[in-house]
């Protein structure tokens, strides 16, 4: 698939719908006018691709709606050359956001037959994550927080403790908490022990899992 003139004028219609639904800032608009989302897609479901909504992209999982791609990189409010946790690669396409704002990237997928398939379109594509890691999200990334931000785009039912104690002071995690839905919640950490919590109403996502081994 090619990414054409006509798909970046679909690029800059959704941006707009972004934008009218409370996204304000511009350099997280502009990764929405830039990233060919359609290239996240199987070819056959491109009509799909810049319509303001979720897909499945197998493995029981799905590309996040534009909008909450977004709003949750909006929340991240991060500057150039941030060390962000993803927490749930999936397609790779929040991946793409943030590699276009300039974060060093290190993301979490815990789906085998995902993790591979997007490994091998990171490299095809030219995505420069600082790695692409096979395991449990639940865990953090010890090995290399700790984090500017911490981003997780599945619904957790309870917060991870290790993601909160991979924060560095003044970092923020943004997650979706809740099992039937999700409410949007902003933990910044203020101290060695201290966060404070903000919440951002309604989401749904599929479920955060955990490794019971």
């Amino acid at each position: 698939m090619q990414d054409t003139f006509k798909h970046k004028g679909m690029r800059n219609q959704l941006a707009g719908v972004v934008a009218s639904k409370g996204i304000a800032n511009e350099k997280v608009l502009n990764a929405i006018r830039e990233v060919p989302r359609h290239l996240f897609l199987d070819s056959g479901f491109e009509a799909h691709a810049y319509q303001d909504k979720a897909f499945p992209i197998g493995a029981d999982q799905t590309i996040s709606q534009p909008y909450t791609v977004a709003f949750q990189t909006e929340l991240l409010n991060m500057g150039p050359n941030a060390k962000i946790l993803e927490i749930g690669t999936g397609s790779g396409y929040q991946t793409a956001v943030l590699l276009h704002l300039k974060a060093k990237v290190y993301t979490i997928e815990r789906q085998q037959e995902l993790f591979k398939k997007t490994k091998l379109f990171f490299s095809k594509m030219g995505y420069r994550p600082k790695k692409v890691i096979f395991g449990d999200g639940y865990k953090g990334y010890q090995e290399a927080a700790p984090f500017d931000g911490i981003i997780v785009t599945a619904g957790a039912p309870i917060v991870p403790k290790p993601l909160l104690a991979q924060l560095k002071v003044g970092g923020r995690l943004v997650i979706p908490v809740g099992v039937e839905s999700q409410i949007m919640t902003l933990f910044i950490r203020k101290s060695d022990k201290e966060f404070e919590k903000k919440e951002f109403g309604d989401f749904r996502f599929v479920p955060l899992l955990e490794d019971k081994n």
